[in-house]
Protein backbone atom coordinates (compact mmCIF):
# COMPACT_ATOMS: atom_id res chain seq x y z
CA UNK A 1 0.00 0.00 0.00
CA UNK A 2 2.71 2.52 1.15
CA UNK A 3 5.17 1.94 -1.64
CA UNK A 4 1.99 1.45 -4.71
CA UNK A 5 1.10 4.27 -3.97
CA UNK A 6 2.36 7.72 -5.60
CA UNK A 7 2.20 10.05 -2.58
CA UNK A 8 3.94 12.92 -4.26
CA UNK A 9 0.51 13.40 -6.27
CA UNK A 10 -1.70 13.32 -3.76
CA UNK A 11 -2.47 16.21 -1.07
CA UNK A 12 -3.41 16.48 2.50
CA UNK A 13 -4.33 19.51 4.72
CA UNK A 14 -1.13 21.15 4.58
CA UNK A 15 -0.62 20.33 0.69
CA UNK A 16 1.59 17.79 -1.02
CA UNK A 17 1.12 14.50 1.17
CA UNK A 18 5.06 13.32 0.31
CA UNK A 19 5.78 13.39 3.68
CA UNK A 20 2.55 11.29 4.71
CA UNK A 21 4.00 7.38 4.29
CA UNK A 22 6.07 8.11 6.76
CA UNK A 23 3.48 8.31 9.44
CA UNK A 24 1.18 4.87 8.80
CA UNK A 25 4.61 2.78 8.96
CA UNK A 26 5.50 4.46 12.35
CA UNK A 27 2.43 3.12 13.75
CA UNK A 28 3.81 0.26 14.03
CA UNK A 29 6.82 1.09 15.59
CA UNK A 30 7.94 -0.21 18.95
CA UNK A 31 8.25 3.12 21.07
CA UNK A 32 4.46 3.86 22.25
CA UNK A 33 5.37 7.79 22.10
CA UNK A 34 6.45 7.09 18.46
CA UNK A 35 3.37 5.65 17.55
CA UNK A 36 0.92 8.63 19.42
CA UNK A 37 2.83 10.65 17.40
CA UNK A 38 2.51 9.00 14.10
CA UNK A 39 -1.25 8.85 14.71
CA UNK A 40 -1.47 12.52 15.84
CA UNK A 41 0.19 13.90 12.75
CA UNK A 42 -2.00 11.35 10.49
CA UNK A 43 -5.37 12.68 12.11
CA UNK A 44 -3.48 16.14 11.58
CA UNK A 45 -3.19 15.52 7.70
CA UNK A 46 -5.42 13.22 6.27
CA UNK A 47 -8.26 13.94 8.56
CA UNK A 48 -7.83 17.36 9.82
CA UNK A 49 -11.11 18.77 11.56
CA UNK A 50 -12.95 15.53 9.66
CA UNK A 51 -12.41 16.69 6.77
CA UNK A 52 -10.74 14.11 3.40
CA UNK A 53 -8.07 14.88 0.83
CA UNK A 54 -6.57 12.79 -1.62
CA UNK A 55 -4.36 11.06 0.60
CA UNK A 56 -6.60 9.82 2.50
CA UNK A 57 -8.17 7.16 1.36
CA UNK A 58 -4.50 5.38 0.55
CA UNK A 59 -4.01 5.94 4.74
CA UNK A 60 -7.14 4.65 5.28
CA UNK A 61 -6.73 1.45 3.78
CA UNK A 62 -3.11 1.26 5.04
CA UNK A 63 -4.74 1.30 8.64
CA UNK A 64 -7.59 -0.73 7.76
CA UNK A 65 -4.54 -3.60 6.41
CA UNK A 66 -2.73 -3.10 10.00
CA UNK A 67 -5.69 -3.20 12.06
CA UNK A 68 -4.90 -6.54 13.15
CA UNK A 69 -1.26 -6.37 13.63
CA UNK A 70 -0.36 -7.00 17.42
CA UNK A 71 1.75 -3.80 17.72
CA UNK A 72 -1.55 -2.44 17.64
CA UNK A 73 -2.47 -3.65 20.93
CA UNK A 74 -0.30 -1.08 22.59
CA UNK A 75 -2.04 0.37 25.68
CA UNK A 76 -1.25 4.23 25.96
CA UNK A 77 -0.77 5.27 29.26
CA UNK A 78 -3.41 8.80 29.98
CA UNK A 79 -2.07 9.61 26.46
CA UNK A 80 -4.97 12.60 25.02
CA UNK A 81 -4.13 12.32 21.28
CA UNK A 82 -5.77 8.75 21.72
CA UNK A 83 -8.12 9.36 24.89
CA UNK A 84 -8.10 10.89 28.17
CA UNK A 85 -7.90 7.69 29.75
CA UNK A 86 -5.40 4.72 29.10
CA UNK A 87 -6.41 2.90 25.74
CA UNK A 88 -4.97 0.84 23.21
CA UNK A 89 -3.99 2.11 19.71
CA UNK A 90 -5.91 -0.33 17.96
CA UNK A 91 -8.87 1.16 19.56
CA UNK A 92 -7.55 4.45 18.27
CA UNK A 93 -7.11 3.54 14.50
CA UNK A 94 -10.90 1.63 14.77
CA UNK A 95 -12.07 5.28 15.96
CA UNK A 96 -9.90 7.27 13.06
CA UNK A 97 -11.62 4.37 10.46
CA UNK A 98 -14.74 5.34 11.90
CA UNK A 99 -14.57 9.15 11.67
CA UNK A 100 -13.28 8.64 8.06
CA UNK A 101 -16.58 6.48 6.93
CA UNK A 102 -18.49 9.75 8.83
CA UNK A 103 -17.15 12.38 6.77
CA UNK A 104 -17.71 10.11 3.94
CA UNK A 105 -20.98 10.01 4.25
CA UNK A 106 -21.87 12.93 5.30
CA UNK A 107 -23.44 14.18 1.74
CA UNK A 108 -25.15 11.27 1.58
CA UNK A 109 -26.96 11.98 4.82
CA UNK A 110 -27.47 15.34 5.21
CA UNK A 111 -28.02 15.90 1.30
CA UNK A 112 -25.29 18.87 1.92
CA UNK A 113 -21.92 19.78 0.75
CA UNK A 114 -19.61 19.17 2.90
CA UNK A 115 -16.76 21.35 1.64
CA UNK A 116 -14.59 18.37 0.59
CA UNK A 117 -12.91 17.77 -2.98
CA UNK A 118 -15.35 14.87 -4.80
CA UNK A 119 -13.19 13.64 -5.65
CA UNK A 120 -11.24 12.86 -2.38
CA UNK A 121 -14.97 12.09 -1.22
CA UNK A 122 -15.63 9.76 -3.61
CA UNK A 123 -12.18 8.12 -2.94
CA UNK A 124 -12.77 7.65 0.68
CA UNK A 125 -16.05 6.06 -0.06
CA UNK A 126 -14.26 3.57 -2.26
CA UNK A 127 -12.84 2.21 0.64
CA UNK A 128 -15.52 1.64 2.93
CA UNK A 129 -16.48 -1.45 2.41
CA UNK A 130 -13.59 -3.06 2.52
CA UNK A 131 -13.29 -0.73 5.97
CA UNK A 132 -16.30 -2.50 7.26
CA UNK A 133 -14.89 -6.01 6.45
CA UNK A 134 -12.22 -5.06 8.45
CA UNK A 135 -14.00 -3.80 11.37
CA UNK A 136 -16.93 -6.60 11.93
CA UNK A 137 -14.49 -9.09 13.64
CA UNK A 138 -13.56 -6.57 16.34
CA UNK A 139 -16.69 -6.06 17.51
CA UNK A 140 -16.19 -9.51 19.43
CA UNK A 141 -12.70 -8.25 20.68
CA UNK A 142 -11.63 -9.54 23.94
CA UNK A 143 -10.68 -6.21 24.82
CA UNK A 144 -13.72 -3.49 26.35
CA UNK A 145 -12.09 -0.63 24.58
CA UNK A 146 -11.55 -2.21 21.32
CA UNK A 147 -15.37 -3.27 21.27
CA UNK A 148 -16.33 0.16 22.08
CA UNK A 149 -14.54 1.84 19.36
CA UNK A 150 -15.42 -1.42 16.87
CA UNK A 151 -19.15 -0.05 17.53
CA UNK A 152 -19.01 3.40 17.05
CA UNK A 153 -16.87 2.68 13.73
CA UNK A 154 -19.42 0.15 12.34
CA UNK A 155 -22.25 2.46 13.51
CA UNK A 156 -20.51 5.08 11.17
CA UNK A 157 -19.75 2.54 8.66
CA UNK A 158 -23.18 1.64 8.26
CA UNK A 159 -24.58 5.22 7.60
CA UNK A 160 -23.45 5.25 3.79
CA UNK A 161 -26.47 3.74 1.91
CA UNK A 162 -24.62 1.66 -0.06
CA UNK A 163 -23.59 -0.63 3.48
CA UNK A 164 -26.96 -0.24 5.43
CA UNK A 165 -27.70 -3.88 4.29
CA UNK A 166 -24.87 -4.89 5.49
CA UNK A 167 -26.76 -4.38 9.05
CA UNK A 168 -27.88 -7.53 9.57
CA UNK A 169 -24.37 -9.02 9.78
CA UNK A 170 -23.45 -6.70 12.28
CA UNK A 171 -26.88 -7.62 14.08
CA UNK A 172 -25.93 -10.95 14.45
CA UNK A 173 -22.33 -10.23 15.78
CA UNK A 174 -24.02 -7.94 18.36
CA UNK A 175 -26.38 -10.24 19.31
CA UNK A 176 -24.25 -12.90 20.08
CA UNK A 177 -22.02 -10.12 22.28
CA UNK A 178 -25.14 -8.99 23.78
CA UNK A 179 -25.60 -12.61 25.14
CA UNK A 180 -21.97 -12.70 26.58
CA UNK A 181 -21.41 -9.66 28.09
CA UNK A 182 -22.11 -8.40 31.59
CA UNK A 183 -21.20 -5.13 31.11
CA UNK A 184 -24.18 -2.62 32.03
CA UNK A 185 -22.70 -0.25 29.61
CA UNK A 186 -22.14 -1.86 26.89
CA UNK A 187 -25.37 -4.27 26.52
CA UNK A 188 -27.34 -0.80 26.61
CA UNK A 189 -25.23 0.54 23.60
CA UNK A 190 -25.77 -2.96 21.62
CA UNK A 191 -29.50 -2.67 22.06
CA UNK A 192 -29.31 1.20 21.42
CA UNK A 193 -27.84 0.82 18.17
CA UNK A 194 -29.25 -2.38 16.78
CA UNK A 195 -32.63 -0.11 17.60
CA UNK A 196 -31.43 2.56 15.70
CA UNK A 197 -30.45 0.23 12.80
CA UNK A 198 -34.40 -0.65 12.29
CA UNK A 199 -33.93 -4.02 13.74
CA UNK A 200 -36.35 -5.35 16.90
CA UNK A 201 -35.25 -5.31 20.39
CA UNK A 202 -38.86 -6.74 21.70
CA UNK A 203 -36.94 -9.70 23.75
CA UNK A 204 -34.69 -7.08 25.55
CA UNK A 205 -37.54 -5.92 27.35
CA UNK A 206 -37.66 -8.58 29.57
CA UNK A 207 -33.89 -8.22 30.14
CA UNK A 208 -33.08 -8.39 33.72
CA UNK A 209 -31.41 -5.39 33.61
CA UNK A 210 -33.82 -2.96 34.41
CA UNK A 211 -31.05 -0.08 32.36
CA UNK A 212 -31.20 -2.61 29.50
CA UNK A 213 -34.76 -2.74 29.47
CA UNK A 214 -35.70 0.52 29.04
CA UNK A 215 -32.92 1.29 26.32
CA UNK A 216 -34.64 -1.50 24.28
CA UNK A 217 -37.68 0.74 24.52
CA UNK A 218 -36.51 2.79 22.68
CA UNK A 219 -36.03 1.41 19.37
CA UNK A 220 -38.61 3.13 17.12
CA UNK A 221 -39.65 -0.29 15.65
CA UNK A 222 -41.72 -0.75 18.70
CA UNK A 223 -43.46 2.77 19.18
CA UNK A 224 -46.71 0.82 18.89
CA UNK A 225 -45.70 -1.77 21.35
CA UNK A 226 -47.65 -1.06 24.59
CA UNK A 227 -45.18 -3.19 27.00
CA UNK A 228 -42.28 -1.13 25.72
CA UNK A 229 -44.41 2.20 26.63
CA UNK A 230 -44.95 0.52 29.90
CA UNK A 231 -41.69 -0.06 30.68
CA UNK A 232 -40.15 3.42 29.95
CA UNK A 233 -42.76 4.52 32.00
CA UNK A 234 -41.72 2.13 34.83
CA UNK A 235 -38.30 3.48 34.87
CA UNK A 236 -39.43 6.93 34.24
CA UNK A 237 -40.99 6.99 37.76
CA UNK A 238 -37.67 6.86 39.20
CA UNK A 239 -35.87 9.19 37.29
CA UNK A 240 -32.56 9.75 39.50
CA UNK A 241 -32.12 5.55 39.37
CA UNK A 242 -32.17 6.39 35.68
CA UNK A 243 -29.44 8.89 36.31
CA UNK A 244 -27.28 6.23 38.31
CA UNK A 245 -27.56 3.58 35.54
CA UNK A 246 -24.41 5.13 33.52
CA UNK A 247 -23.01 7.48 36.40
CA UNK A 248 -20.28 4.39 37.51
CA UNK A 249 -17.31 2.98 36.17
CA UNK A 250 -17.84 -0.24 34.47
CA UNK A 251 -15.33 -2.85 32.66
CA UNK A 252 -15.82 -1.40 29.44
CA UNK A 253 -16.21 3.05 30.52
CA UNK A 254 -14.29 3.35 33.76
CA UNK A 255 -14.38 7.02 33.22
CA UNK A 256 -17.52 8.61 33.77
CA UNK A 257 -18.64 11.41 31.22
CA UNK A 258 -19.01 8.92 27.73
CA UNK A 259 -22.32 9.35 26.08
CA UNK A 260 -24.41 6.45 25.55
CA UNK A 261 -25.00 6.15 21.41
CA UNK A 262 -27.86 7.29 19.37
CA UNK A 263 -28.44 9.02 22.80
CA UNK A 264 -28.52 12.87 23.10
CA UNK A 265 -27.97 14.47 26.37
CA UNK A 266 -29.78 12.43 29.55
CA UNK A 267 -30.70 9.18 28.85
CA UNK A 268 -34.27 10.26 31.70
CA UNK A 269 -34.68 13.09 28.95
CA UNK A 270 -34.45 10.97 25.86
CA UNK A 271 -37.07 8.39 27.65
CA UNK A 272 -39.43 11.04 28.59
CA UNK A 273 -39.31 12.53 25.04
CA UNK A 274 -40.93 9.40 23.41
CA UNK A 275 -43.18 8.48 26.44
CA UNK A 276 -44.65 11.49 25.62
CA UNK A 277 -44.92 10.66 21.89
CA UNK A 278 -46.27 7.20 22.55
CA UNK A 279 -49.21 7.75 25.71
CA UNK A 280 -52.49 8.55 24.44
CA UNK A 281 -53.16 11.20 27.67
CA UNK A 282 -51.65 12.75 30.21
CA UNK A 283 -53.54 10.75 32.62
CA UNK A 284 -50.65 8.69 31.78
CA UNK A 285 -48.06 10.43 32.25
CA UNK A 286 -48.79 12.16 35.86
CA UNK A 287 -46.75 9.64 37.63
CA UNK A 288 -43.62 10.51 35.35
CA UNK A 289 -44.50 14.47 35.44
CA UNK A 290 -44.81 14.16 39.20
CA UNK A 291 -41.76 12.42 39.55
CA UNK A 292 -39.50 14.71 37.72
CA UNK A 293 -41.06 17.86 39.21
CA UNK A 294 -38.14 17.56 41.88
CA UNK A 295 -35.61 17.64 39.03
CA UNK A 296 -36.73 20.70 37.07
CA UNK A 297 -35.43 24.42 37.04
CA UNK A 298 -35.58 27.11 34.59
CA UNK A 299 -32.21 25.75 32.30
CA UNK A 300 -34.19 22.15 31.71
CA UNK A 301 -37.79 23.66 30.57
CA UNK A 302 -37.16 22.41 26.94
CA UNK A 303 -36.17 19.04 28.20
CA UNK A 304 -38.48 17.88 30.66
CA UNK A 305 -41.79 20.01 32.10
CA UNK A 306 -41.77 21.81 29.19
CA UNK A 307 -42.96 19.11 26.97
CA UNK A 308 -44.93 17.98 30.00
CA UNK A 309 -46.49 21.21 30.21
CA UNK A 310 -47.52 21.07 26.51
CA UNK A 311 -48.67 17.50 26.88
CA UNK A 312 -50.94 18.40 30.11
CA UNK A 313 -52.37 20.81 28.12
CA UNK A 314 -52.68 19.44 24.03
CA UNK A 315 -55.35 22.15 23.34
CA UNK A 316 -54.42 25.55 24.80
CA UNK A 317 -56.32 26.64 27.78
CA UNK A 318 -58.60 29.23 27.76
CA UNK A 319 -59.19 31.69 30.77
CA UNK A 320 -62.37 29.99 33.01
CA UNK A 321 -61.69 26.51 31.29
CA UNK A 322 -61.66 24.24 34.63
CA UNK A 323 -58.54 22.46 35.00
CA UNK A 324 -58.79 18.49 34.92
CA UNK A 325 -57.38 16.72 37.60
CA UNK A 326 -54.53 15.95 36.58
CA UNK A 327 -53.79 19.34 35.10
CA UNK A 328 -54.05 20.45 38.41
CA UNK A 329 -51.75 17.87 40.46
CA UNK A 330 -48.84 18.87 37.91
CA UNK A 331 -49.43 22.51 37.80
CA UNK A 332 -49.47 22.32 41.72
CA UNK A 333 -46.06 20.11 41.79
CA UNK A 334 -44.51 22.91 39.80
CA UNK A 335 -45.67 26.05 41.68
CA UNK A 336 -43.81 24.49 44.77
CA UNK A 337 -40.57 24.37 43.18
CA UNK A 338 -38.51 27.47 43.49
CA UNK A 339 -35.99 27.00 40.59
CA UNK A 340 -38.72 26.70 38.27
CA UNK A 341 -39.65 30.01 38.44
CA UNK A 342 -36.29 32.18 38.31
CA UNK A 343 -35.35 34.11 35.09
CA UNK A 344 -39.00 33.93 33.98
CA UNK A 345 -37.94 35.08 30.39
CA UNK A 346 -36.73 31.38 30.09
CA UNK A 347 -40.13 29.52 30.59
CA UNK A 348 -42.45 32.06 29.66
CA UNK A 349 -42.95 31.04 25.53
CA UNK A 350 -43.79 27.91 26.68
CA UNK A 351 -46.52 28.49 28.96
CA UNK A 352 -47.87 30.77 26.32
CA UNK A 353 -48.01 28.38 24.03
CA UNK A 354 -50.30 26.33 26.25
CA UNK A 355 -52.07 29.64 27.45
CA UNK A 356 -50.88 30.11 31.25
CA UNK A 357 -49.42 32.71 32.71
CA UNK A 358 -45.49 32.48 32.99
CA UNK A 359 -45.81 34.41 36.47
CA UNK A 360 -45.99 32.15 39.68
CA UNK A 361 -48.80 33.78 41.61
CA UNK A 362 -50.70 33.74 38.24
CA UNK A 363 -50.83 30.28 38.50
CA UNK A 364 -51.08 29.82 42.08
CA UNK A 365 -54.53 32.06 41.32
CA UNK A 366 -55.50 29.63 38.63
CA UNK A 367 -55.16 26.43 40.78
CA UNK A 368 -57.43 27.99 43.74
CA UNK A 369 -60.05 28.21 41.24
CA UNK A 370 -62.61 25.43 40.46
Amino acid sequence: MIEGTDWGELEHAYGPAENTPLRPVQLLDEDPEVQSWALTMLGMSVLHQDSLYSATAPAALYVAGVLDDTRTLTVHENNSVLADHPWPLRAALLECLGRIADSAAYGETTDEDGGDDQVATDAARTVCAPGLDVVLPHLLALEPAVREAALGAVAMFLQSPDLTGRTGTATRLLSRLLAESTDRRERAAIVLTIGFWGHHTTSSLTDPDPAVRACAALTPALADNPDATRVMLDALGEPTTVDSWFSGPTSIDPWDGRPLPHIEGRLRHALLTAAIDRVTSFEELLPTATAFAPLCSNLTIADDWGPLLAAAFPRKHHPGAELTPAQHTYLSALVERDVCWRCTHLIASWFEDVGLPPDREAVRALLSGP
